[in-house]
């Protein structure tokens, strides 16, 4: 491991404990800052609504920490909004943001949209399919935002156990994401997990950075704000242990190909030969062909969009 990344884990690298919810509090009254949280969502309405529960009744009531709770609903066929508003969240549909631009398939078209129909200063994400949410998942990340200025963006980290399996979880991290970083951006190699789909940044930073239209988005954005503030900018708060809906082998597979498309682009820029993905299932004795697109499509920096300029001047 580099020296830099070795003295990175030492200065920035903490845990939920080393900033008591006070502190965090009295960091927000000083500045003044505010905080968006965003559940980016999809068929979650077993989860969703407890999630949102435990943010709005802990970091919104019993401490004004948190000032919106957003649930961007990309498409689902199940009662995700229902649930969600139900629980108190504002639900937006992902069709309903910048419609003069077809929005793509993918969690981080979600996110990037996201931007348009929230406010906070500092803005956290926080994947819509968490069990046994605790809101330190929350004020965990978003404190070193609030205490330190020269902090832009902060990923969650965290056990993550695959059934009984402790530690077992993050299977495409292991195998695709961390590799690919070592090897490529080792200065990124101290991030436990860098695809953790909880993490938050300065809105100042979000919005200077492009947004990989799926799977990509998390291993996209980590690289990107490495090259535009620098390591000492990232950070990383040990939350625990999250548990969540854990996705098979085949699903495993498309998003490990959009990991690696994301990473291609950024070490040159260069051509897709084949951006798709095949796999196989077995039909009867024998086994089919699937072929699946991979994501080949990135959003632009938010800044760059009229209408975003546009809210921002109004």
């Amino acid at each position: 491991m580099l020296e830099e990344v070795e003295r990175w884990l030492s200065t920035r690298s903490w845990s939920v404990t080393d900033r008591p919810l006070h502190k965090i509090l009295a960091a927000k009254r000083a500045t003044g800052q505010t905080v968006s949280v965003v559940l980016p969502a999809l068929n979650e309405q077993e989860t969703v609504g407890d999630i949102v529960t435990a943010v709005r009744r802990d970091l919104v009531r019993r401490v004004p920490l948190v000032d919106e709770v957003v649930v961007v609903d990309s498409g689902s066929t199940d009662r995700t909004s229902e649930v969600a508003a139900a629980a108190g969240a504002r639900v937006v549909h992902r069709d309903e943001i910048l419609p003069r631009i077809p929005a793509a398939p993918g969690k981080g078209e979600v996110l990037w949209r996201s931007l348009l129909v929230t406010s906070g200063d500092i803005v956290c994400f926080v994947d819509a399919d968490l069990r046994e949410f605790s809101p330190d998942f929350v004020s965990g990340i978003v404190g070193p935002l609030l205490t330190d200025p020269e902090v832009h963006l902060v990923k969650a980290m965290y056990d993550r156990p695959l059934g009984t399996a402790a530690g077992q979880g993050g299977r495409v991290t292991e195998l695709m994401a961390r590799p690919l970083l070592n090897m490529h951006w080792p200065q990124l190699a101290g991030f436990v997990q860098p695809l953790g789909g909880e993490y938050a940044a300065r809105r100042s930073l979000l919005e200077r950075l492009p947004f990989p239209v799926g799977y990509g988005v998390e291993l996209g954005m980590l690289v990107d704000a490495l090259h535009l503030v620098g390591l000492d900018a990232l950070a990383q708060v040990d939350v625990g242990v999250r548990r969540h809906r854990h996705q098979d082998g085949q699903a495993l597979g498309r998003m490990s190909a959009a990991i690696y498309r994301t990473a291609q682009l950024r070490l040159a820029r260069a051509h897709l030969v084949r951006p798709q993905l095949t796999q196989f299932e077995r039909v009867g004795n024998g086994f089919e062909p699937r072929t699946y697109s991979v994501d080949t499509e990135e959003r632009p920096p938010m800044a760059e969009i009229a209408e975003y300029a546009a809210r921002r001047v109004a």
